[in-house]
């Protein structure tokens, strides 16, 4: 009965890789995130901006008292807007942050096109961050 699991196995498998592909493959068709994407190094962040219209990066720290403040916000538009949030933080990705000018946290730059639209350092409410992604979408 060993060689039956083994089949059961298999198809298990290949019933989630093309479950996984699929699922890849509508998030390229352009749906947008219902929740905040972690990103890790340029390549991710640059797939990411390049991939959707509307990209807010949300630069930020664990240990940032503003930035976990912030969290809810973020989780709200990226739930219900056409912007896709992407989270960077600044510790584990110092480079990354220092190539977009972080000096402080939190830091939300806005991508329209591909193209940096807006930097904001602190807490912003959701409300002004709403009608900014509302300006570009």
């Amino acid at each position: 009965m060993s060689g039956d699991s083994t089949i059961e196995d298999i198809r298990e498998q290949k019933k989630n890789e093309l479950q996984n592909q699929t699922e890849a493959e509508t998030a390229d068709a352009g749906d947008v995130p219902a929740e905040p994407v972690h990103v890790n190094g340029t390549d991710e962040l640059t797939s990411t901006i390049g991939d959707y219209d509307v990209v807010l990066v949300d630069f930020y720290a664990d240990w940032c008292g503003p930035c976990q403040m912030l969290e809810p916000v973020v989780e709200s538009i990226a739930e219900s807007t056409d912007a896709v949030v992407a989270k960077v933080d600044v510790d584990a990705n110092q480079q990354l942050a220092a190539q977009f000018g972080v000096q402080g946290v939190p830091t939300m730059v806005l991508f329209a096109d591909g193209e940096p639209v807006k930097q904001m350092v602190g807490f912003e409410d959701e409300g002004t961050l709403r009608g900014l992604i509302e300006q570009y979408s």
